[in-house]
């Protein structure tokens, strides 16, 4: 019998990157004459949709047309990978609720939105890749989240069976993948919206990874 198995996203659930991120945005919008345009407090929430999103609210705020979202992203990714690290932190708790899981006979895997080559650097060089099964990223596949194939890839590479997983998420991608998945999601409250991520619907919702465990057993046993 396959194992249970709980996906994680990567960006706003397992580690705060933002300030990573919007440091990586901010120097296109310098390399452009100006400045920095996206505020790491402030538009965190939009640094964990990723970079082009990023991109796209910094050239709303300058009236640049898409195209320069296009022609910037290289640079936002070369920007961000030398800097992956910097500033980026595992949240409170996860690295331990993790390690349970796995005692516990959990298969643990990521699913992100994340360049596969930037989210294994960063996994890495924090020192918790080996704690996860699988690593599936936006371009590992020809499809991406909110698309069900990435999510059930790495359930599968866990060693799980997609009837019996859950995705850990922070954000709308997330929940629609694990309602494409026919999988239920559970939503972190700590992030930059909050308790907001209720509106959402999703089958639970984690105030902090100390309740991980008690929350994985209610959803999927």
């Amino acid at each position: 019998m396959s194992i249970k198995t709980v996906i994680f996203d990567l960006d706003g659930t397992l580690a705060d990157t933002s300030k990573d991120l919007i440091a990586a945005a901010n120097a296109c919008f310098v390399r452009l004459g100006h400045g920095a345009v996206l505020d790491p407090v402030a538009d965190a929430a939009t640094a964990f949709r990723g970079g082009r999103a990023m991109l796209s609210l910094g050239c709303d705020r300058l009236g640049l047309g898409p195209e320069a979202v296009d022609r910037e992203y290289p640079y936002l990714l070369e920007c961000y990978g030398a800097n992956i690290d910097r500033h980026t932190v595992m949240y409170p708790g996860a690295v331990e609720a993790i390690g349970r899981l796995r005692a516990a006979g959990y298969g643990v895997g990521i699913c992100t939105n994340k360049p596969a080559a930037l989210a294994e650097t960063l996994m890495t060089r924090l020192g918790v890749r080996d704690l996860f099964a699988s690593l599936i990223g936006a371009d590992t596949l020809p499809v991406r989240k909110p698309d069900p194939a990435p999510y059930v890839a790495a359930v599968e590479r866990a060693g799980g069976e997609v009837a019996r997983s859950l995705l850990v998420g922070d954000t709308i991608t997330d929940r629609d993948t694990a309602r494409a998945a026919g999988v239920p999601s559970l939503l972190i409250t700590f992030g930059p919206d909050g308790r907001k991520v209720a509106d959402l619907s999703p089958e639970g919702l984690l105030d902090r990874y100390d309740d991980l465990d008690a929350a994985v057993a209610r959803l999927i046993g």
